[in-house]
């Protein structure tokens, strides 16, 4: 209980410091949002708040609690698998995706979660699940398409993950759903 609520505080303390450096950097600020790793950290933290809480007010975590983390676990380790497998080969550009905030809230953050999620957490969920841990990357991906692939041209967003080079949206939607499913298993698994 002592490890999961020191690792969900520093998970909240380090969305805090990284997501609020990030909004004063980003002009307009807005447009922080647009990236899923501030929203699969920000839903991270959210569920590290009520692990904190509910252990702290009842001593043991509902379930609901648990498929929160669940969630936002799944979504930071998407994040982490992302820079690491793609963004990171893709554009070289590891000092960018890797230092200052971007090392919290691409590596460290989803690295606590994980632990505190395996190690302290987790309890015995039913398969069903696993649609949950899911769920925030295919919500993003099909936002992410409608405003790279489907808008109107002067409110369309750029393509700053690259996943629609040379028109391939459907590749990348089907391989970051897949791999979005095939780590919700994995962590439900283990």
């Amino acid at each position: 209980m002592t490890a999961s609520i020191i690792m969900n505080a520093a998970i909240i303390a380090v969305n805090i410091v990284c997501v609020i450096g990030g909004l004063v950097k980003t002009k307009p600020p807005s447009r922080q949002f647009r990236y899923f790793t501030t929203l699969s950290n920000l839903l991270c933290a959210a569920a590290s708040a009520a692990v904190i809480l509910l252990w702290a007010i009842k001593g043991a975590l509902p379930m609901w609690t648990v498929v929160l983390k669940y969630a936002g676990t799944c979504a930071v380790t998407v994040t982490m698998m992302t820079v690491l497998l793609f963004l990171g080969p893709a554009s070289h550009e590891w000092k960018l995706l890797l230092t200052k905030e971007q090392l919290f809230l691409h590596l460290i953050c989803p690295l606590l979660a994980i632990v505190s999620f395996v190690f302290f957490e987790k309890t015995r969920m039913p398969a069903a699940y696993i649609a949950i841990g899911a769920l925030p990357v295919v919500l993003y991906g099909l936002l992410y398409c409608r405003k790279v692939v489907f808008a109107p041209e002067e409110r369309r967003w750029d393509d700053f993950y690259g996943f629609n080079k040379d028109g391939k949206w459907p590749l990348s939607c089907g391989a970051m759903a897949a791999a979005g499913a095939l780590i919700a298993l994995i962590l439900w698994a283990v």
